[in-house]
Parts: structure tokens; C-alpha cells; sequence
């Protein structure tokens, strides 16, 4: 793969009077190369390997101890309802033996304190599907109900960014329950948060670049709108559901006791063509 980097090149031009900055695009290939001869039989080698094998071997246990997602307890909790892990989600939806090239696994690592979000509880990355390359987003509900942190929101636009420039259909596995409350004042205001999710499906629908969702599990508030802007939405049935205010909110509101399903399980919305 041809490496490219830009190279500031400034130029001073009069455009009105004001000096204006261009830059000069230089290829990799015009650029020397560096070489090293180290000597691995040297102490100061062995030291620096030994080193670096610590950082290596420090840095796989903490990517691994992210892929397990939520804590045990939550974890559990997920597979009791019949729902699989979503990375073994990811895992089924790819073409078997295809790679997974993961994005920004280490998103909010130490970011919140004690406060504990592996990979912002959301996974996202580049996989093969059906021998087409498509941008995967799947929440993760054994985080914190699959909720969007400011760098969970972060995460995922980033994530449509990727599959607007390289025009890749997006998959969104969906099992979230929208926004987090404690912290919604850090995830709805701005150009770049909650609401440019939405924004941005709709701008890749329009460009052409298909928009596919999967219900897999509650998607409660904001996280209804992603399969509802969706060009395609696939609920579970008896899993999935879509809607605003979950039963709760309904109870409180109204009075009136209402199951998930009923409210909006997969019979609703596929029976009354709701979403």
C-alpha cells in the first residue's frame, strides 16, 4: 500500500491582500528510508526486548480483559435472557474465517474514573459480510444497558465517519437503552454528539450507502431511532424491541400496565408497520 504524507509547504500567496497557506502532497515512495542494523546478540537488546515484552504482555491482558465487556454478574444476567454476547454476535454475522479490524477498543479506558466502560460499551469495526466489507456497530447492553457515554457517542460517529469516506454499508447491531441519564448533559449539546448519529444515517441513506439495522434486544429512547432511520430493520422476535418510554414510563404516565412486547415487541412493529 502505497504510504502517503503531507508535508507542510508553505506558500505565500495574495489572494486580496492576505497571505494564504497552500500544502504540497509528497508520496512515500520519494522519501529514504531509514535502516537499522541492531545487534541482537548485545545485553542493551536483550534488555530493551525484555522490556518491550512486558509492555506487549501488559498491553494483550488489558484488550482482553475489554472483549469480556461488563462484569460477570452483568454478563450472566445477558446470556439468562437468551441473548448472545456481542462479540459472539459479531463473530456469527461475519463470513467465517474473515477478519474483524477492530476501532478504538481502548475507548474510555480510565476515562471515568472508578467508573468501569470497556471499550465505551460499544464495539465497532470493519468486517466481511455476505464477501462485502461492511462497517459493524453493535452495543454492548452488558455495559451499562448498552447507554451512550459522550465517548460512546464519540465511538460511533467515528465509525460513520470511516464508512462515509470509504462507502461502506453500515450494520448496526442494536441493544441499547439510548442516552445515559446521569451524564446526558455531556451527550446531547453540540455539533458532534447524540443527535449527528441520526444526522449522519440519514446523509449516508441519501448517498447511497445502505443502512442496515438489527434489533436485538431494547432500544429504548434514543436508541429507537436508529433502526427507525434505518433502510433496513430486522427485530428478534421476543427479544427486540422499539420504543420511546419502556413499560415503566408507561406506568408512570398513564397508569396502565403494559408488557415490553406489547408495547413494541417485533409483532407490533412488523403487524402495524410501526417502524
Amino acid at each position: 500500500m502505497l504510504l502517503q504524507t503531507f508535508r507542510p509547504w508553505l506558500t505565500l500567496l495574495r489572494c486580496r491582500g492576505l497571505p494564504v497557506a497552500t500544502t504540497r502532497l509528497y508520496h512515500g515512495d520519494r522519501v529514504a528510508a531509514v535502516g537499522t542494523q541492531p545487534d541482537t546478540q548485545s545485553a542493551e537488546f536483550a534488555e530493551n526486548y525484555e522490556r518491550m515484552q512486558v509492555l506487549v504482555d501488559e498491553l494483550k491482558g488489558r484488550s482482553e480483559k475489554i472483549k469480556l465487556g461488563g462484569g460477570e454478574r452483568a454478563r450472566k444476567l445477558h446470556i439468562s435472557r437468551g441473548k448472545l454476547l456481542p462479540r459472539e454476535r459479531i463473530d456469527r454475522l461475519l463470513d467465517p474465517g474473515s477478519p474483524f479490524l477492530e476501532f478504538s477498543q481502548f475507548a474510555a479506558y480510565e476515562l471515568y474514573g472508578k467508573e468501569e466502560v470497556p471499550a465505551g460499551g460499544i464495539i465497532t469495526g470493519i468486517g466481511r459480510v455476505s464477501g462485502v466489507e461492511c462497517v459493524i456497530v453493535a452495543n454492548d447492553a452488558t455495559v451499562k444497558g448498552g447507554t451512550y457515554y459522550p465517548v460512546t457517542v464519540k465511538k460511533h460517529l467515528r465509525a460513520q465517519e470511516i464508512a462515509q469516506q470509504n462507502h461502506l454499508p453500515c450494520i448496526y447491531l442494536v441493544d441499547s437503552g439510548g442516552a445515559n441519564l446521569p451524564r446526558q448533559a455531556e451527550v446531547f449539546p453540540d455539533r458532534d454528539h447524540f443527535g449527528r448519529i441520526f444526522f449522519n444515517q440519514a446523509r449516508l441513506s441519501s448517498d447511497g450507502i445502505g443502512q442496515i439495522a438489527v434489533v436485538m434486544g431494547s432500544c429504548t429512547a434514543g436508541g429507537a431511532y436508529v433502526p427507525a432511520m434505518a433502510d433496513e430493520s430486522i427485530i428478534v422476535r421476543k427479544q427486540g424491541t422499539i420504543f420511546l418510554g419502556g413499560p415503566p414510563l408507561v406506568k408512570a404516565a398513564t397508569g396502565e400496565t403494559v408488557s415490553a412486547e406489547d408495547l413494541g415487541g417485533a409483532d407490533l412493529h412488523c403487524r402495524y408497520q410501526a417502524v
